[in-house]
């Protein structure tokens, strides 16, 4: 079953770190992800440039609004995501544990909801 980890983490206290420490956590992401992949866990990922680049769209009676930044004013921004491969949510849970941003702030992990084209459908 395919869930989908949302990486969560305040981005201010993530600039206040030094290159060295910033580094050190994208070379961790990495190992995570080459260990992931190794296992058969890992489907897709990436991280996320900052909210300062995010747009946001809504359509209302078919009429597109676009804003910049993101919807809402959160304490945690999402910072990137994994698609994870796993038995059950258990599984899901013990592979998400292992995602280094985890300390700084929080993965949301979600299963993935398959679409199914209706019988009906042509």
């Amino acid at each position: 079953m395919k869930y989908l980890a949302l990486v969560y983490y305040n981005e201010h206290i993530m600039q206040t770190m030094s290159q060295d420490e910033w580094d050190s956590l994208n070379r961790e992401c990495i190992a995570c992800v080459e260990n992931l992949t190794q296992n058969g866990h890992f489907l897709d990922g990436a991280p996320l440039e900052p909210t300062t680049t995010a747009t946001t769209l809504r359509v209302r009676d078919g009429k597109a609004s676009i804003t910049d930044g993101p919807f809402a004013e959160t304490k945690e921004q999402l910072a990137g995501f994994y698609m994870l491969e796993a038995k059950d949510l258990n599984e899901a849970i013990r592979l998400a544990e292992k995602i280094p941003p985890a300390r700084y702030g929080s993965v949301e992990i979600r299963p993935v909801r398959e679409l199914q084209a209706s019988e009906n459908t042509r």
